[in-house]
C-alpha cells in the first residue's frame, strides 16, 4: 500500500473532510450520511472540532478553558461541575443518535475515561495553581477527542469500519527552537503519513488538535486549530481536495442575511479569500488556507444541511503539484518581486472581470488619528508610532498616513472604550499606554464605533475607475467616509465609515456594483 516513494498510494483519491463543533452539535445524522455516501467515490478522512450546543459560548471548549481558569484558582467544586456538564451533554447526545445498546455502551465508557483523564490535569493545575501552556493545550484536546468517539460511534451505528486517531497524543515533531515557523508544520505533515498508513481501508476519524506545541496552540494559531489541523492531513495524504463543511451554502458576494442580491460565488481565489477573511467574512484561517494551497490542494466550502450543493471551491492560482511542491521559499528568504503596471484599459474585455468578487463589512473598529507636533522627522514620526503599537501588543487593520498625519484603524477584541458622550473613556491598559505615549508625538484623536467596509476582487487592479465608484455611491447615499486604504495587492478597497451606517454600505455597493454593473 506504500510506493518506494513512501506516499500513500490508494486505488481511490483521499478527501479530507472537516467538521465544525455547531454542526456536529446539530446535525450529526446528516453528518454521518455525507461520509457515508462520500466513501463510495473516495478514502475519506474526517477532522472534528469540538462539539458545541449551537451557542460558541456554551460550546465544549469554552467549557474547557473555563475549567482550566477555575483550576488556576483552586476552586475544585467549579471545575468538577464543569467536567460533569461536558460529560452529560456527550452522553445525552448520543443516546438519541446511536441505536445499538453495545456502542452506546462502549462510547459511554470511552467518555468517561476521557473525562477523568481530564479531572487528573485539572486537578494538577490546582495543586500547583496555574495552568502552563501546555498543560491547557492538553485540557482543549478533550474536546475533539469526544467528538471523535462520538462521530465514530455514529459511523459504525451504520456499518462502516470507523476509528479514532487522537493527534494529541502523538508527539512525532518538536520545534528545536521553541519557535512555530512554516518548517515546523511542513515537517509536522510529513510525520502524520505513518498514523494514516495504518488506516486499511478504515475511515479515519481525526482529532482537530494536533497535540501540545510550544508555547502553546491558543497563542500561536488561535481558536481556528482545527482547520489548521486538517490542512495539515490533507498534505499529508495528498488528498485531491479538503472540505470544510459549515452551516452556509458557500461565501457570498455579500453576507445574504442584510442583502437580499448577494449571490453564491462558485470559485475564487486564496488572496480573495483571504482578504474576506480578514475583514469580516468567516471564511477559513488565512494561516490554514496558505498550507494546502502551498500544495495545489483546492478548498471546498460545503454546507452541512445542503450535501447536494457545489459550495464554494478556493483554487490555487495554479494547479501544477508538482511545481508547486518545488518551491522553498517556506525555509528561505524570499527575494522581492517586480509586478509591472498594465493600464486596465488595454486588452479584451473578455478576459477581464466585469464586477468586483464580494463586499463585506467588519464592525467593532477604534480609529486613531495622530498629527505629529512637528518636533520630529516625517521619518521618524511614523517609526515612533509603530513603535509605540508594538510595545502595547495593538494589531492595526488599516493605515492611511501622510508625512505628519496617520490614522490607524482597529478591531475591539475586546472592550476598549466604556461611557457616553463626554464620560467616554479608555478603560483597556495597552490602548490607554499607546495613546499616552502617542501623545508626546503630537495631538491623538479616537473615534469609535466604526465600521471597516471592504470591496475585494482579484481582478479589481484592472478595473478602471473602481476605487472612484465605490467611494462616490456612498457619498450620493450621504455615508461619510472617516478614512481609506487600498491594500498593497490592489484586491482590496477599504473604508471606514460609522457602524450604523455599515449594513446599508454594503447593501448600496453590492447593488450599484454587483447588481446592475454591466
Amino acid at each position: 500500500m506504500e510506493s518506494d516513494s513512501g506516499a500513500l498510494n490508494f486505488r481511490k483519491d483521499w478527501v479530507v473532510q472537516k467538521y465544525g463543533g455547531t454542526s456536529i452539535g446539530k446535525f450529526p445524522n446528516e453528518i454521518a450520511n455525507i461520509i457515508c455516501s462520500e466513501v463510495k467515490r473516495n478514502r475519506l478522512a474526517v477532522v472534528c472540532s469540538a462539539r458545541s450546543s449551537g451557542i460558541k459560548a456554551e460550546g465544549t471548549t469554552t467549557k474547557l478553558l473555563k475549567a482550566a481558569a477555575e483550576a488556576a484558582k483552586s476552586n475544585p467544586p467549579a471545575y468538577k461541575s464543569i467536567v460533569t456538564s461536558i460529560l452529560d451533554d456527550h452522553i445525552q447526545a448520543a443516546i438519541p443518535n446511536l441505536r445499538s445498546p453495545n456502542l452506546l455502551a462502549n462510547l459511554t465508557v470511552e467518555f468517561e475515561r476521557e473525562t477523568r483523564d481530564l479531572m487528573k490535569y485539572l486537578t494538577a493545575a490546582d495543586t500547583l495553581g496555574e495552568v502552563s501552556p501546555r498543560t491547557l493545550d492538553i485540557i482543549i484536546s478533550k474536546g475533539e477527542i469526544l467528538s471523535c468517539y462520538f462521530i465514530a460511534s455514529l459511523l459504525q451505528d451504520r456499518g462502516l469500519d470507523a476509528y479514532v486517531i487522537d493527534l494529541s497524543s502523538i508527539r512525532t515533531v518538536e520545534a528545536p527552537t521553541g519557535d512555530i515557523n512554516q518548517g515546523f508544520y511542513e515537517d509536522y505533515a510529513e510525520a502524520l503519513r505513518p498514523v494514516f498508513l495504518e488506516s486499511g481501508n478504515r475511515i479515519p476519524v481525526v482529532t482537530g488538535f494536533f497535540g501540545p506545541v510550544p508555547g502553546g496552540l491558543l497563542s500561536h494559531v488561535g481558536r481556528g486549530y482545527t482547520d489548521l489541523c486538517a490542512a495539515l492531513v490533507a498534505i499529508s495524504l495528498g488528498a485531491s481536495e479538503l472540505q470544510i463543511l459549515k452551516e452556509v451554502e458557500g461565501i457570498y458576494s455579500a453576507d445574504p442575511r442584510k442583502v437580499p442580491t448577494a449571490r453564491l460565488l462558485s470559485t475564487i481565489t486564496p488572496s480573495e479569500a483571504a482578504e474576506l477573511t480578514f475583514y469580516g467574512s468567516e471564511v477559513i484561517h488565512p494561516f490554514t488556507m496558505e498550507q494546502v494551497i502551498r500544495e495545489s490542494i483546492p478548498i471546498r466550502i460545503r454546507n452541512v444541511t445542503n450535501p447536494s450543493g457545489t459550495g464554494t471551491t478556493i483554487l490555487p492560482d495554479s494547479l501544477d503539484a508538482s511545481a508547486s511542491k518545488n518551491i522553498t521559499s517556506a525555509r528561505l528568504p524570499t527575494p522581492p518581486a517586480f509586478r509591472s503596471r498594465k493600464s486596465g484599459i488595454s486588452g479584451t474585455l473578455t478576459n477581464r472581470a466585469k464586477r468586483p468578487t464580494a463586499v463585506t463589512v467588519k464592525n467593532r473598529i477604534l480609529v486613531i488619528n495622530l498629527r505629529s507636533n512637528k518636533r520630529t522627522s516625517s521619518r521618524g514620526f511614523l517609526e515612533r508610532t509603530f513603535a509605540i503599537l508594538d510595545k502595547w501588543r495593538l494589531s492595526v487593520d488599516l493605515i492611511a498616513s501622510s508625512e505628519v498625519n496617520v490614522s490607524l484603524a482597529f478591531y475591539c477584541h475586546r472592550e476598549l472604550v466604556r461611557g457616553d458622550g463626554e464620560r467616554r473613556h479608555i478603560v483597556d491598559i495597552d490602548l490607554r499606554g499607546a495613546v499616552d505615549e502617542m501623545a508626546r508625538l503630537g495631538a491623538v484623536e479616537l473615534v469609535d464605533e466604526m465600521a471597516i467596509v471592504s470591496l475585494v476582487g482579484q481582478e479589481m487592479k484592472n478595473m478602471v475607475g473602481i476605487s472612484g465608484a465605490m467611494l462616490s455611491v456612498l457619498g450620493k447615499h450621504n455615508i461619510n467616509i472617516e478614512m481609506i486604504s487600498q491594500g498593497a495587492s490592489e484586491i482590496n478597497i477599504s473604508c471606514v465609515v460609522d457602524q450604523r451606517d455599515a449594513d446599508r454600505a454594503m447593501s448600496i455597493i453590492h447593488t450599484n456594483l454587483f447588481t446592475f454593473l454591466e
